[in-house]
């Protein structure tokens, strides 16, 4: 099929520490619902739906089971990503590349205030040698910290003044709950999680739900006239034991941006891209990821920060909408990186709309201990 794929529509609850009134199937149907209305569209003329969710996270084996009627799926295709927001979004594209479908909806939930997160995320982790020492997503990002810092020689501090960038950022964002004007002594003051971790520089647990439109370009126009294509993407797996790669490289990262920018046709990503969605859930990410991505040399993510080019207000702004440390769910994380990016080229960013003209952006999101996993996807405006 050589027909491209474009996002025609957007949709995005409000997302909370806690939607205690709120159950899962309430949360999607707002979601589904919302973008459907907004698009004059009838679930009938959705083709298949790709939902993203998590077992342990929805407390439930086959964690979309819940889900179906709310998402409009009776008598569709349906399928389930067990990982993050942006590979849902990567499955329905080739299913629309697959020539099969036309339109694709693609929803992801999470309600993380349900479950002690260190007991859920200490499964990741090999049940004989590795979950009996306690680990988590929290502290596995700890010895990830420490190793990329103390390999390039970064202070501690820049990871703290990273975080209340990102923090101070999402004050912007009305959907988000964790934004506000926050000073890099904040930061470093808040509680220690994991050495060298504080409170602030790691994801808050979040409740929430999103959705997007996917269809195929003879299609598009009948729901907008402003569509954002899906110009390239890229995914990649990185060693399950952690022991067996470099914590102070993203090679996952690399890799996938590698296929998203060839399959894009950008070859200087530092120039040809004017936006960029990363999903931070740890300050050091904020520094470590750029580099992964061909923004700035390897151990010059620091640097890059410093320079003010990836300021909302720069050439090249990074998480103007204040990215995950300003309060989204995990699975939902990555897809609100694409919702995200693909606002900022509609110009429908809200108070965080930047002033540049965005016509590239990069949505990125990860998943796994360390961001094992990693998927990139590039759009544009044409």
């Amino acid at each position: 099929m050589t027909e491209r794929v474009a996002i025609v529509g957007v949709f995005q609850t409000s997302y909370q520490a806690e939607k205690r009134e709120d159950h899962i199937t309430e949360l999607v149907y707002q979601a589904t619902s919302g973008l459907l209305n907004q698009l004059g569209m009838e679930i009938k003329q959705v083709d298949n739906i790709v939902s993203c969710s998590q077992d342990y996270l929805d407390g439930r084996t086959i964690s979309s089971r819940t889900v179906p009627e709310a998402e409009g799926a009776y008598l569709k295709s349906e399928a389930k990503v067990a990982g993050d927001g942006t590979q849902a979004v990567f499955y329905g594209m080739m299913r629309i590349l697959s020539g099969k479908y036309q339109t694709c909806l693609v929803v992801a939930h999470a309600k993380m205030s349900e479950g002690s997160q260190n007991v859920i995320a200490n499964a990741m982790f090999d049940p004989f040698f590795q979950r009996a020492l306690g680990l988590d997503e929290i502290n596995s990002g700890a010895l990830q910290a420490r190793r990329y810092l103390r390999r390039n020689g970064i202070p501690a501090e820049k990871m703290a003044e990273a975080a209340a960038k990102a923090l101070t950022q999402a004050a912007k964002n009305e959907l988000v709950f964790r934004g506000k004007k926050t000073s890099q002594e904040e930061v470093l003051n808040s509680q220690m999680l994991a050495s060298p971790l504080h409170r602030l520089e790691v994801f808050a647990p979040a409740d929430g739900a999103c959705a997007l439109m996917l269809a195929r370009e003879s299609v598009a126009e009948k729901w907008t006239d402003r569509p954002v294509w899906i110009k390239g993407a890229g995914v990649s797996m990185d060693s399950y034991f952690l022991g067996d790669r470099d914590l102070a490289e993203a090679r996952a990262l690399s890799e996938a941006a590698a296929k998203a920018y060839r399959m894009a046709g950008i070859k200087d990503p530092g120039r040809e891209l004017d936006l960029i969605e990363l999903s931070d859930y740890f300050g050091y990410q904020l520094l470590q990821y750029p580099e992964a991505l061909g923004l700035c040399d390897a151990g010059k993510g620091a640097a890059l920060m410093d320079s003010g080019k990836s300021d909302p207000k720069g050439g090249q702004p990074i998480n103007a909408s204040g990215g995950v440390l300003g309060g989204n769910p995990l699975c939902v994380s990555g897809l609100t990186r694409v919702i995200e990016a693909a606002k900022q080229i509609r110009g429908e960013a809200g108070k965080h709309q930047v002033e540049k003209k965005v016509k590239t952006a990069l949505a990125q999101g990860s998943y796994g201990p360390c961001g094992q996993s990693q998927c990139v996807i590039a759009l544009s405006g044409k």
